[in-house]
């Protein structure tokens, strides 16, 4: 059985027992939170729209790190302008316990 749920403005396919990580959530490590979920799978049974809304995933907070490190470098031509900066994207790591219908 799979749903796929969204969080963050994103939308991720998920399993129990899997982890992902997520946009940075504002809850503590060991938190268990309620996902939406937008459509269930479950052995050829699937559940879309409003029987999927009455759904929804239960996962714990596992973890809150950052991203890899993205360089960013623009310069203008002929005109020796040149910027560096760097970006490094907070995330939420989850661990999928259940998927209820």
């Amino acid at each position: 059985m799979y749903a796929i749920v969204e969080t963050g403005g994103k939308q991720y396919k998920v399993q129990e027992g899997d982890t992902i990580k997520v946009e940075l959530l504002d809850r503590v490590i060991g938190d268990t939170i309620k996902l939406p979920v937008l459509f269930v799978n479950d052995a050829g049974a699937l559940l879309v729209g409003n029987e999927a809304s009455k759904s929804f995933v239960e996962a714990e907070v596992v973890y809150h790190g950052k991203g890899k490190k993205i360089d960013i470098f623009t310069y203008k031509a002929k005109k020796n302008v040149r910027k560096r900066k760097g970006h490094r994207q907070p995330y939420t790591e989850v661990k999928i316990k259940k998927i209820s219908k």
